[in-house]
Formats: structure tokens, sequence, C-alpha cells
């Protein structure tokens, strides 16, 4: 999950830029194509596996960045001003004299939607929000927030949300239907105010959030047990000692984050055991485990270290850095004897040799502002470094941090990877976070050379998240698509080989786009462990 990045946050989508792309790899090409074309998973067709292995040849491919197609304004309606800092206190702001109002009469009005936004700037940003929508006087959301205002004139609805802050200004959110060409699909106009002036423009298109057509709830993944989190949003999740511990962040500002410990010794029914929360201390993105000592992301008090020598009952001996003001942290990552940790300083280094007692080494910071994810083999350190793209680290010598290669493309956000061996050469896996976000993978043999080699996409207004790569599969937790197993043995052609669709229109989702499957782990247990925003700790297993 990115930090505090909400779901209106803009990606901008550039003009096509070509990466320059190398000569082709030692061995025989496959049937990968020279063009910058994803595979799309997205049709509901049967899974397969590749069924063969890969000799370590490939044809680069190009990246373009994400993959919409810019065709113009997503909708007919327009705006009654055409100057940001205007006011945009009502309804008022928005014109749908051009609209087909007719057509609403089949719009949806039940429902979660996912909302393709695109702004009226130029170049325009596209972003993405969610919209709850209720006939039985239910509470109804708009950008994760109640709806507060909800006006019809005619076939058209206007809807307005609100959230409001300590200083008591306010950020707002207003919407209004235009026509519905493909009902129950809709498009319209939004707008976003900060304190009764005008910050977006926007046209937008509506879908209905389902599962993907033609799946079932699962093929492949049973699930074996699921288990309610009472703290905020659970975000991430490690499995050591018998026990799952889950973190959560803070829940709509009105729910506080925390750990929350299961003994998991038997996986058709967990045991909750211990639940822990610290006051002012409310946003847990992120944990990992050595030895007897848990490790946890703080955005207040950087990382926070638990002694779980007594797996059932952390305790907290001290956070890091020590010694000094405490950072942001939000994901943290062991590899041997290093513990790495993203935050707003860059990425924090220790050793812990004694994993109860870390001691910094140093810091990663080409850039001002966050790291997001990382992963590292050895002293090789692959960095997520959010809007500055991806980085190869040699982190060998502590004191002597060096950037081998990055990968970049337009609109980017990049923000997890996972990275293996496959016919000698060394692969990453890498997935953004965002409107449009999918899987790529990349040849990172050469880190100064860095090369597409294939992708995987689901629908583009689902963001990917999470993904371990174990043995030739990839565990990935995707948001509202639930968990999803890729047969990645033939990495330039990754295949979903089994799927488990953990979102549900039951469940009282308030419309959060960063929602759904968010954090994964699979220990080798034979079990897979899922944290999920609504449904908590899931375990499934492979049939």
């Amino acid at each position: 999950m990115t930090w505090n990045r909400h779901s209106w946050t803009p990606l901008l989508v550039c003009a096509v830029t070509l990466l320059g792309c190398p000569s082709p790899t030692p061995g025989t090409p496959d049937a990968s194509t020279p063009d910058a074309s994803i595979p799309d998973a997205s049709t509901g067709q049967p899974d397969a596996s590749t069924g063969s292995e890969w000799d370590g040849g490939y044809v680069p491919l190009e990246e373009t960045g994400n993959p919409w197609t810019d065709t113009g304004a997503l909708s007919s309606c327009t705006f009654t001003t055409a100057d940001y800092g205007g006011p945009c206190n009502d309804f008022s702001v928005f014109d749908l004299s051009a609209c087909d109002k007719d057509s609403l009469a089949n719009a949806g009005t039940d429902g979660q939607y996912m909302l393709t936004t695109r702004s009226v700037d130029e170049p325009p940003y596209f972003y993405t929000a969610g919209l709850v929508l209720r006939s039985d006087g239910g509470t109804q959301y708009l950008n994760a927030e109640p709806i507060t205002q909800e006006e019809r004139d005619g076939n058209a609805r206007f809807y307005a949300s609100r959230r409001t802050f300590p200083d008591g200004g306010w950020f707002g959110t207003m919407l209004a239907t235009c026509e519905a060409p493909q009902a129950p699909a809709f498009t319209g106009c939004s707008t976003f105010c900060r304190n009764g002036k005008l910050l977006v423009m926007e046209t937008f298109k509506a879908e209905r959030l389902k599962w993907r057509a033609g799946e079932s709830e699962s093929s492949g993944l049973e699930l074996v047990s699921e288990s309610h989190v009472d703290t905020g949003y659970p975000s991430d999740i490690y499995v050591t000692k018998g026990h799952a511990y889950v973190v959560s962040t803070v829940h709509q500002q009105d729910k506080e984050g925390g750990l929350t410990v299961f003994d998991v010794s038997n996986k058709a029914a967990p045991v909750k055991v211990k639940t822990i929360q610290l006051p002012g201390d409310n946003y847990w993105n992120g944990v990992w485990a050595k030895g007897d000592a848990l490790y946890v992301a703080s955005t207040t008090k950087g990382v926070n270290v638990f002694d779980i020598s007594n797996p059932a009952d952390p305790k907290l001996i001290r956070n890091l850095p020590s010694g000094g003001s405490a950072v942001n942290v939000h994901t943290v990552f062991v590899e041997g004897n290093r513990l790495y940790a993203t935050a707003t300083a860059g990425v924090l280094i220790f050793d812990v040799t004694n994993p109860l007692e870390p001691v910094e080494l140093n810091r990663y910071a080409p850039y001002p502002g966050q790291a997001h994810d990382m992963f590292a083999v050895g002293h090789q350190l692959y960095v997520n470094y959010g809007i500055r793209g991806y980085m190869v680290v040699d982190a060998s010598n502590p004191d002597d941090l060096r950037t081998l290669g990055k990968f970049t493309y337009p609109g980017q956000y990049s923000h997890h990877n996972a990275v293996g061996t496959f016919a000698g050469r060394t692969i990453a896996f890498e997935g953004g976070e965002g409107s449009g976000e999918h899987l790529r993978v990349l040849d990172i043999t050469d880190p100064a050379n860095i090369v597409k080699i294939g992708s995987f996409q689901l629908r583009p207004e689902i963001s990917i998240h999470n993904m371990l790569l174990v043995g030739k599969k990839l565990y990935v937790a995707w948001y509202q698509e639930g968990v999803r197993v890729l047969d990645v043995s033939n990495p330039t052609r990754p295949t979903q080989v089994a799927h488990y669709n953990t979102w549900r229109e039951v469940d009282e989702d308030p419309g959060v786009y960063f929602g759904g499957a968010i954090g994964i782990r699979v220990p080798g247990d034979g079990f897979i462990y899922v944290a999920d925003t609504w449904r908590g700790l899931l375990i499934l297993r492979e049939k």
C-alpha cells in the first residue's frame, strides 16, 4: 500500500516513450512478440500451465507505460467554470446540457463501482476512485467517505462526500452522472475541492465491480479458514513460530491500526491470542521477523522491534533508528543479517546479526522523498522507488552503496518486486501501484541494461499489489482481484494457474480503491496466508 496516498492521487499518462532495446539474449527466441502488447488475462479463459521450460531466449519488449489509450473526455458533461481555485460548494459547477440523461434511466443504483477518471488538463491525468451506491437505505460512499448530499435532476444523480480535518479544513468530492450508453455502467463529471476551492475537474466512466467475466470464486485454491481482524485496515502479514502476525493501518481516521497475533497451529481454526495497539502510533504497514525479533513498520516510530521469544505475547523493546528522531517507515524486509526499511529518508539498512539489537549501517537515498518497498538477494538490493522507478543497488559495502541500474516508465509508481534466476539469467517481477498498473517481467542480469521481456495484465481498473516468488510460481495479492498464482517457468509468458476471489459484494466495503487482498506469505508449510483489508486473515491451500 502506498504512503497515505489517496485514490485520487494522479497518475500522469505521458506521450508514448520507447525505451532502447538491446539485442536479444543468447538462445532461441520464444513466441514473444516484439511489441509492447500485454497478455490480457481478463477474458475468463481456463487456467493453464505453460507446460515447458524456458531456454533463456526472448525478444525485448518496448515499454510505453500503463495501458490507457487516451480517446479524449470520458463523458459529454462539462463545467460551468474553467478556473482552478474558484468556488466549489455545490452542484452548480456541473453542466449537463450536452448529456443524454434519458439513457440514465437504466444506470446502476446499487453496488460498488470503480471510477476511471480523466482530468480536463492537457496532457490529462488519469485518476481512480470508488463509489458505493445502495437503494436499501444503507450507507453510501464516494471516495471512501460517506455520501452526505444526494440530489436528482430527472434521471441525473448528484453525490457529494466530505472529509473534515482537525484544523477545521475539509476536502470534498462531488459527482454528477451524465449518461449510460452501456447501462448499468455510466459516465459523468466529478470534482475535488479543498475548503470550498476547486482543485480538480474530470470526466469519468464507472464500471460495476464484480468478479471477472467467466470466473467462479476459485480455481486451484480452496479456503481453509477466515479470521476477522479487529484493528484498523489489515495491510501485511508474516508467519513464523506457528503464529501469524497481521499489521493494520488506521481505517478512515476512526479505527486505530495495530498488531493482531494468531496461533495458526490448527490452520482450519486459528486462535486470536493477542492484539497490540499503541497510543499515537496507529499506522503499521509492514512486518517481518528474524529469530526472536519481529520488525513492524510504523509511520510515526520508524521500526518497532518486538521480542517474540514467547510468540503469543510480543513485547516492544525498542524503536529504530535509535538515538534520534523517528522516521516514517513504510515497509521492512530481512535478508541474511540485514534488515532493510523503506522510509521518507530512503532505505535504512541495519545489521541484525543480533536480531533484537539492530545496528544502523547506512541509508540508500539517491533521491529526496520516499522509497516504497524492496527485495534483496545476498547483498544485491532491489528498490521500488515509487515515482523514481525500479533500482538495482550493490549493497555489499554498506559504506559505499552504488546504484547499478534502474528501470522507469511513463506514469510509474514502482511498488513491489520479486527476483529469481531462470535459465542462468536474473529475472525481476516488478509491479506498480495504481490505475493501469500490472506485472512487468525484467531481465536484470546486466543492471545497467535492464530489458523488459514479459508482462501480465488483469483489469486495468484494479491495481496489482504484493508478490512472492516460490520456485517457478509467483503468488500475487491483487487487491479486488484477490489472490493470483502464476506459472512463471517461462518468465516471458506468465500464465495464471490458480486464483481465489477474496472480494465479495456482501462485505461492508466503502469503496476504497486500494482494498482487498493486500499482503501474502507462502512460508513453505503447504498453505498460503493472506491479509485482506476487509476479511482479515485468510488461509488458503492449493488443490
